[in-house]
């Protein structure tokens, strides 16, 4: 017999990039009691890993909990990104309802649309809650006519349109229902998601059933499989099976050693839970995603959407340069083979294949970012290795016509900056959609663009709109190929020997370009130490001295002056290669490189290509 188990909610926070989702976390942890009040604590401390901290974007989603009230609010923190969309699809499983943060002043983003459109399908109960109520240029009351024009859109019926709106600032750690009120603190959003969320259901007496929609993992226990308790009693040293709805012969017979539960930032051992709890489990090596774990008499397995295909990819390979193995800790194939496919144990929206070489490997991902966020967490645990320009990934139709994944891109610039973006998005087969005016002098720009148009372009839009630009994109649908597209108008300075770079021949070389070394570091033939003026490709000899003669004083020359060097970051240099050329990416170091390094068998292979 189903039952609601009333002292347990079980919510995600959904929302776009940047809206406020970790720190809202941050304040209902900080209000519900969870820290001693003198306690110090980090912001945004749901964001543990490094490179989430550093970037102020949540990579993947976080388990936590809260009292209110003896009643325990489990909550999931999710990312925004498309690119980690993969995240937010699986955690909407585990949860009865979501609270859709959206800032007061940006309104309605296009990865609102996204998360919102996964949590109406799903039927769940939405909770609106508009952040940033205190920025300057916030227009509350506008936001909400925009989320309720989204629910109309995505064809919501009535009860989800019926939902309630809540008004806070996370940041100030208040919140209201009503924006004529002066608010105190979280109390109004709390009761909110009591009375509206409804509490988890299931049946007690069944027999066991846990679907698994996140894995942790950990050094020490390996796998952690955390879900939620759908039906019956989950108990330390249990026989169960793993069986999974899109793997028909999986039936595997494991025993339960270990089992949390979520108490704040903390897991919590205990010995048995019941239908509504969120557990993890350890101890089972071979459990993953979309997995349920039932009672052996009764193995059902409960349904799981597939995760969205990969839509870019690129190579990874051992580094073969003439630096190669002096910086890195690991260089080998089989430390990369290995690492890339522990990656596989976390993050289910990656793919990662072997090639003819044993040296290369294809990995494939949702965006840049989620490629990039994985050569940067590689790079900072001592591997060396190469990688090549992101590709999109081809579809091909019954009537073998090649397909490419598009995106919605949303374009916000300010006014006089127009006119450059939409050129330019032009030139990469971009259609402008749309065009309205926003507040504060910016307009809002709609694209639907080839994916492979986006490649390299964040860099460019940056300098076209001064740094005040804004651009979101979301994937849309796999449409037919729209042509070709010449992604760099520029050519390579490239290094003409091995040596150590020397200011007189840095000073020659700059006439030619903007160059990205300074003196005094290591360099090799074929490596790329800066961009040319021109589309051509040119060799120029950084390592050259001056030829000392006496008939000259040694005075008599100025002192050369070096324009400083553009230091590529490594979204840039992925940005900036080429489909002939590689990124050496060492913990120390990032060289851009032509593929083939000898010169005469670079222009050979250039002819043959023609």
């Amino acid at each position: 017999m189903k039952q609601k188990r009333e002292n347990i909610r079980n919510i995600a926070i959904i929302a776009h990039v940047d809206h406020g989702k970790t720190t809202l976390v941050d304040e209902l942890l900080k209000q519900s009691g969870v820290f001693r009040s003198n306690q110090n604590v980090a912001e945004r401390v749901m964001d543990s890993n490094d490179i989430e901290r550093e970037r102020g974007i949540t990579i993947l989603s976080k388990n936590t909990a809260v009292w209110y009230k003896d009643i325990k609010i489990n909550i999931i923190d999710t990312p925004g990104h498309a690119d980690f969309g993969g995240e937010v699809e699986r955690v909407l499983k585990m949860v009865n309802g979501v609270i859709l943060v959206v800032d007061a002043f940006e309104g309605a983003m296009p990865q609102t649309k996204f998360v919102l459109k996964k949590a109406l399908e799903m039927e769940l109960p939405v909770i609106a809650c508009i952040n940033k109520i205190d920025r300057p240029e916030a227009r509350p009351e506008t936001v909400v006519d925009e989320i309720l024009e989204l629910f109309i859109d995505l064809e919501a019926n009535e009860e989800q349109l019926d939902c309630p709106f809540v008004f806070a600032s996370a940041k100030s750690g208040v919140a209201c229902l009503d924006l004529n009120q002066t608010p105190q603190n979280m109390e109004p959003l709390f009761e909110t998601i009591i009375n509206y969320i409804p509490a988890p259901e299931g049946d007690p007496e069944a027999d066991t059933q846990v679907l698994i929609s996140t894995i942790d993992y950990n050094e020490y226990v390996g796998r952690i499989g955390v879900g939620k308790v759908d039906n019956g009693t989950i108990r330390v040293n249990q026989d169960v099976v793993l069986v999974n709805e899109h793997d028909k012969d999986k039936f595997q017979k494991v025993k339960i050693s270990k089992l949390y539960e979520f108490e704040g930032l903390k897991k919590v051992e205990i010995n048995e839970a019941t239908i509504g709890s969120i557990v993890a489990i350890s101890g089972i090596t071979d459990i993953h995603i979309g997995d349920t774990i039932c009672s052996p008499n009764n193995p059902e397995p409960i349904p799981f959407q597939k995760i969205t295909e990969p839509t870019i990819a690129m190579d990874f390979l051992v580094n073969d340069s003439p630096l190669a193995g002096q910086e890195g800790k690991y260089i080998t194939s089989r430390h990369l083979r290995d690492r890339l496919f522990r990656e596989l144990n976390t993050d289910v929206s990656l793919r990662v294949e072997e090639t003819e070489s044993a040296d290369c490997f294809k990995v494939s991902g949702r965006g840049e970012l989620h490629l990039s966020v994985l050569i940067e967490n590689m790079r900072r645990e001592g591997y060396e290795f190469a990688v090549s320009k992101a590709e999109v990934l081809y579809h091909y139709d019954e009537r073998n016509r090649k397909l490419e994944p598009m995106e919605r891109a949303i374009v916000d610039v300010p006014e006089e900056f127009c006119g450059s973006v939409i050129e330019k998005l032009s030139q990469r087969k971009g259609e402008l959609q749309g065009m309205s005016p926003i507040t504060g002098g910016y307009t809002r720009l709609e694209f639907l663009i080839p994916s492979r148009g986006l490649i390299g372009y964040r860099g460019e839009f940056m300098t076209d709109t001064k740094g005040n630009g804004i651009i979101n994109t979301i994937f849309e649908e796999y449409a037919p190929y729209k042509g070709d597209i010449q992604y760099r108008k520029q050519g390579s300075l490239i290094a003409f020997e091995s040596g150590e770079t020397i200011t007189y021949g840095l000073f020659n070389a700059q006439e030619r370009g903007t160059l990205f070394i300074g003196p005094g570091e290591k360099v090799y033939g074929g490596m790329i130490v800066g961009q040319n003026g021109k589309t051509d490709d040119i060799e120029v000899n950084v390592c050259k001295r001056k030829q000392l003669t006496n008939t000259r004083a040694s005075g008599s020359d100025e002192a050369l002056k070096l324009t400083p060097p553009r230091i590529l970051s490594l979204e840039q240099a992925l940005e900036y290669i080429d489909t002939d050329e590689y990124l050496e990416v060492t913990p120390k170091s990032l060289r851009i490189r032509k593929k083939i390094l000898d010169p005469t068998m670079r222009m050979r292979a250039k002819r043959n290509a023609k």
